[in-house]
């Protein structure tokens, strides 16, 4: 079995888990986690874009598990979107050691990101309107909208820069040239609020909610959390887009 150090050297390559891109999760224990997985799957014949196929499966059921009532519902949530975690971080280490990075394989992990983070917005909604027509239902699928313009407004980038000939934007590109609006995304950055948009950290946040819904009785708890996400993914939306468009990654 290969050793874990080699694997490593090959799959973790110089600033992967310093990338913007690399999830804080996936640096703090995921890719711990990961890399064993890894090790365990280069010796069989499943491909890197089936596990990507099985990690949209299992964020899309993230999503679909709100829908169950209390307490398990939340905590099936979070336990599948880390399953969609680890396995957002296999995939790509299973590619890389067997040189089989693909724009099929980029396509499906992107996609993958759409629709589980849609789908935990969408299910956030359904559950706290005991899905029935309620503010809180719109609200979940205003936030699902939201999130859907966040993730493409931040691919389009990458959109346009191939069709002008541009190579990939670096790290550096995304602060704004506005000193202004550089220090505004500075602030937003360290809160760490902003990071309520992703299915990962919504998922925690709707457990906590879960717990407190448990001891109050009802879901006053869940209908905050949802307001508070449906909120900041909309103060959001606008102030990512100015960002980009101030910023360097469109030069």
């Amino acid at each position: 079995m290969v050793q874990l150090e080699v694997l490593r050297e090959v799959v973790h390559p110089p600033g992967k888990l310093e990338s913007r891109a690399e999830h804080w999760a996936g640096r703090l224990y995921m890719r711990k986690v990961s890399l064993r997985v890894t090790r365990a799957l280069i010796g069989t014949s499943v491909t890197a874009n089936q596990l990507t196929v099985v990690m949209i499966a299992s964020g899309v059921l993230s999503g679909a598990a709100l829908l169950i009532p209390g307490l398990p519902g939340a905590l099936l949530s979070v336990v599948l979107m880390q399953g969609y975690l680890l396995l957002d971080c296999v995939d790509g280490e299973v590619a890389r050691w067997r040189g089989q990075s693909s724009a099929l394989g980029v396509y499906l992990d992107r996609l993958g990101g759409y629709l589980a983070d849609v789908a935990v917005m969408a299910g956030m909604g359904l559950r706290a309107s005991s899905i029935g027509l309620s503010p809180y239902l719109v609200a979940g699928l205003a936030a699902a909208t939201g999130v859907l313009l966040l993730q493409a407004s931040s691919d389009l980038v990458s959109v346009a820069r191939a069709k002008s000939g541009l190579g990939t934007a670096s790290d550096q590109s995304v602060v704004p040239r506005s000193a202004g609006l550089a220090r505004i995304r500075q602030l937003i950055s360290g809160t760490g609020i902003h990071r309520l948009c992703n299915g990962i950290e919504c998922t925690l946040f709707l457990l906590v909610a879960a717990v407190a819904d448990v001891f109050t009785g009802g879901l006053t708890a869940t209908h905050v959390a949802v307001l508070v996400v449906t909120i900041e993914v909309w103060i959001l939306v606008p102030a990512h887009i100015a960002s980009i468009v101030s910023s360097s990654r469109l030069k």
